[in-house]
């Protein structure tokens, strides 16, 4: 079959002419004329992982890190099945994961009739997970079908895609499409909202005295005209997927924080707030209860985010950086703001600091020590886990948006697949993986990947011996019993030295950056372990909402 060109082949070579150099996944009985493409073109890395569901996260941290397309191969059926979780992950972060699934003859499509892996409903399944799901129908429409699936993919709002191409196509002869040597894509420009509105808003915030800029994921790389903004004396707050668009050592940069009383506070003295490319989501906002500046513009390139979460004065539909970019023109040199609202802000957020520092009690320190550890670029990626949760999200600073990689949709487990697709993006950069002992657990097979791939990541294991966030709501909420919140864990020592990496133990705050920076001088994996229960129990933040049923 190799001396014939098939519709395997053209996947590859399409994957090749869209950019694509690293592809994720497992072979099996339903990718194989595409995965043996691949193979005999050897222009793709692929990554071996031991599952889809880790291989799924691999592929989107790839993306966030790199900014470069990554694909993900599953069989079909329960391989389709095992990737949900990671598109998933994928559609909350707007990742353009690109899910490349077999499916059965096509004369045994839907019709319930047994064949290995067939799954009626799997298109279905598909588009239920993904931002939208195609089938390549025959052999005449697949560079078609594939060239409108990419494009959705990277069309903003951006997000996964998924492509089924059944078994008895990805065999079939063609001729090798004379497209493939043009431009295949045609993406739209990014543009900014209609002059009207642009006219509106800089009216609205010509008059302001006191505004101020939030921005999230979809104004995470518009870092030239937020900055321009923050110049002009406009404090910044960001969601967490938006951290960094610019370097959050700034003083006006309430990075993670954002929802601190001191800032809360400061808000109440906000003239206009100016939401961009930021939904203003209820699992950060406190189910839309936190208190914000109650004059608001919005801008989004979507239109249905017009009055999704919180309202608006004006909503802007555009693009967020080039939206930003236009104001910022309209109003520069022409902003006469309150003199004190630059030390009112950057005494805001000092005073957060404070607070959250003495909040974290025992452990007050390791936010600082951590990040002295890692060099000014690594990669910051994590799990969800008591640490990320309050100190990662909120008290880390960052310095840029690829730095910034954790799961969006609050799932525990993705961390280790994420640290490992990071770090295979990161272009030579450190990568530091946090993840809790619960997490780690679920994904830990792909310890083998890290070390097939020889990725250059550290595995920081913050060991409470449970499910600690678990634990608190528990307590909190239901009499303080633990029912199912302990799962036995490993000896983390005795599993690195099974899967032959290195490993560094703290039991103490200030052993955590020594033991951090050796593990960072490795050239490849290494793990850390923390032993939290040495260190001291973590400090309760769960709050139950005002609607809970007590026990």
């Amino acid at each position: 079959m190799s001396d014939r060109y098939i519709v395997g082949d053209l996947v590859a070579e399409f994957l090749q002419a869209v950019g694509v150099t690293t592809a994720f996944g497992l072979v099996s009985v339903h990718n194989i004329p595409m995965l043996d493409a691949i193979g005999r073109r050897n222009a793709i890395r692929f990554v071996k992982a031991r599952g889809e569901h880790g291989a799924g996260h691999m592929a989107d941290a790839f993306i966030r890190a790199s900014g470069d397309l990554a694909v993900l191969f599953t069989s079909t059926g329960p391989g389709a099945a095992n990737g949900i979780p990671a598109l998933v992950e994928a559609g909350f972060a707007g990742t353009p994961l690109i899910h490349i699934t077999g499916q059965t003859a096509s004369g045994n499509i839907d019709r319930d009739q047994g064949p290995v892996h067939d799954l009626p409903g799997q298109l279905a399944m598909l588009e239920s997970v993904s931002k939208s799901a195609y089938r390549v129908r025959d052999a005449a429409s697949a560079l078609g079908t594939l060239t409108r699936a990419v494009s959705d993919a990277l069309t903003p709002p951006m997000g996964p895609v998924s492509i089924e191409i059944p078994i008895d196509v990805q065999r079939t002869a063609i001729d090798r499409p004379a497209a493939l040597d043009g431009q295949l894509l045609a993406l739209p420009a990014p543009a900014p909202a209609p002059t009207a509105q642009l006219d509106e808003a800089a009216a609205m915030l010509r008059a302001a005295k006191r505004p101020m800029l939030w921005t999230g994921n979809g104004a995470k790389f518009a870092g030239a005209a937020v900055r321009r903004l923050v110049d002009m004396g406009l404090p910044l707050a960001t969601s967490w997927n938006g951290r960094a668009v610019i370097p959050e050592d700034h003083p006006r940069n309430f990075a993670g924080l954002y929802a601190a009383p001191e800032l809360v506070e400061f808000y109440q003295s906000v003239d206009l707030l100016i939401v961009a490319g930021c939904r203003l989501r209820g699992h950060e906002t406190a189910d839309l209860s936190l208190a914000l500046p109650a004059r608001r513009i919005h801008i989004d390139i979507d239109p249905a985010a017009n009055g999704r979460t919180y309202g608006n004065d004006l909503f802007l539909c555009g693009e967020a950086g080039a939206t930003l970019a236009a104001l910022a023109d309209r109003v520069d040199g022409q902003l006469t703001l309150d003199a004190a609202l630059g030390d009112a802000a950057a005494a805001a957020k000092t005073a957060a600091e404070a607070s959250f520092k003495d909040f974290l009690g025992t452990y007050a320190d390791m936010p600082a020590v951590v990040r002295a550890a890692m060099p000014a670029d690594a990669l910051w990626v994590r799990d969800v886990t008591m640490n990320n949760t309050t100190w990662g999200n909120r008290w880390f600073p960052l310095n840029a948006p690829r730095d910034n990689i954790y799961p969006i949709s609050a799932a525990i487990g993705p961390g280790l697949p994420l640290g490992i697709g990071a770090a295979l993006g990161a272009g030579g950069r450190k990568t530091v993986m946090m993840s809790g002992d619960g997490g780690f657990a679920i994904n830990l097979a792909e310890l083998w990947t890290a070390m097939d791939e020889g990725v250059d990541a550290v595995f920081m294991i913050m060991n409470d011996h449970g499910y600690g966030v678990i634990k608190h709501i528990q307590t909190s909420l239901y009499g303080g019993r633990h029912y199912f919140a302990d799962p036995s864990a490993p000896d983390y020592q005795g599993l690195a030295a099974l899967c032959g990496m290195p490993f560094f133990h703290s039991d103490t705050v200030a052993g955590v950056g020594p033991a951090l920076e050796a593990a960072l001088a490795v050239d490849g994996p290494a793990m850390v372990e923390v032993d939290m229960s040495a260190i001291g129990a973590y400090p309760t933040y769960y709050k139950p909402p005002p609607y809970a049923d007590k026990d």
